[in-house]
């Protein structure tokens, strides 16, 4: 099968000073196929715009090799199937969006009827229509975010590649985006974008890989972290008292109830409890959960559910983040 991008040994570094050399990027080995939505996360200054620019080869690499559709991204070819959205978009900003889209199609050596339906198609899809013939200095910064976006797929590529494509939007177009994104992705197209906002990663993502100083930390499948980390259970409860609550906190810990009658420790992982008003949220480790809802039935209390506790792509990403090479 073709990699739409695979990178090899990549490697980056700079000069600082004399003899002093920056990594910018560290032996870093990917591999995105056919299809697949593939989000790229780290911390300001890990290496991910770095990272896009040498497979765009718009700068180049200190050592390593790196491929766009199995081409070698020295050879324009591989980039004629890409669209890409910089970090920090800047156009002429004389021209209107509809002008852009033009001058962007007739770049790709598209024909007059081609970009006229495609310059309609985007403008109506990023919510550009009404301000189509509006200078773009005159934009704010999330409208020319969303040229920018507009601008990236007037070629109908087949590989995405987007640093930071919701920067500047507001919520609403940020599920805008996510929405048009998994679109593109029933359609058949590969998307590799790079991202701060985390929760746009865990909804449309297939793929992530985090970057920590130059070096890549983790790269596989989401489903993978998030469905098969589980940490305990949350047990939601109803008209629970003070005292029951305390009757199970000390059930969980010493033994002890009170500072006087000594039982059995039926909770061994110890029980948090939350209160919201006449609710509790109680999370238990999976060992005692049974024991927990035993222990509820005996009270003859509400149990409103019971869900289960794993590993976010915050938790797994802040975790990464504060270790050391």
């Amino acid at each position: 099968m073709i990699k739409l991008i695979q990178t090899i040994d990549l490697c980056k570094t700079y000069v600082k000073r004399v003899q002093e050399k920056v990594y910018a990027l560290k032996h870093l080995n990917l591999e995105i196929e056919k299809g697949e939505i593939f989000g790229f996360l780290g911390p300001n200054g890990a290496g991910k715009s770095t990272t896009i620019k040498l497979i765009l080869d718009i700068i180049r690499p200190t050592s390593g090799k790196a491929f766009l559709f199995d081409i070698d991204i020295s050879n324009p070819e591989s980039r004629r199937r890409v669209g890409y959205l910089p970090e920090n978009p800047s156009f002429y900003d004389y021209l209107t969006a509809e002008e852009l889209l033009w001058f962007a199609g007739r770049i790709h050596k598209m024909d007059d009827d081609t970009i006229a339906r495609k310059t309609e198609e985007l403008l109506a899809l990023l919510d550009l229509t009404e301000a189509k013939s509006t200078p773009i200095r005159k934009y704010s910064k999330g409208m020319v975010q969303r040229a920018g976006l507009a601008h990236s797929l007037i070629n109908n590529p087949d590989l995405l590649i987007l640093d930071e494509p919701t920067s500047g939007l507001d919520p609403v177009g940020r599920r805008k985006v996510a929405d048009l994104l998994l679109d593109l992705k029933k359609q058949g197209k590969t998307i590799f974008f790079s991202s701060h906002i985390l929760h746009d990663v865990e909804t449309i993502c297939d793929k992530i890989g985090i970057i920590v100083e130059g070096e890549l930390r983790f790269c596989g499948k989401l489903s993978d972290v998030l469905h098969q980390s589980l940490q305990g259970f949350e047990v939601v409860v109803q008209n629970i008292s003070d005292e029951i609550l305390n009757e199970i906190t000390d059930l969980s810990s010493s033994g002890l109830i009170g500072d006087k009658k000594l039982v059995p420790a039926c909770f061994k992982h110890g029980i948090d409890c939350h209160r919201e008003g006449d609710t509790a949220r109680l999370t238990v480790a999976e060992g005692d959960l049974w024991q927990l809802i035993d222990f509820i039935k005996s009270k003859n209390l509400s149990l409103l559910a019971i869900e289960p506790r794993r590993k976010t792509l915050e938790g797994l990403f802040l975790e990464l983040i504060g270790k050391r090479s």
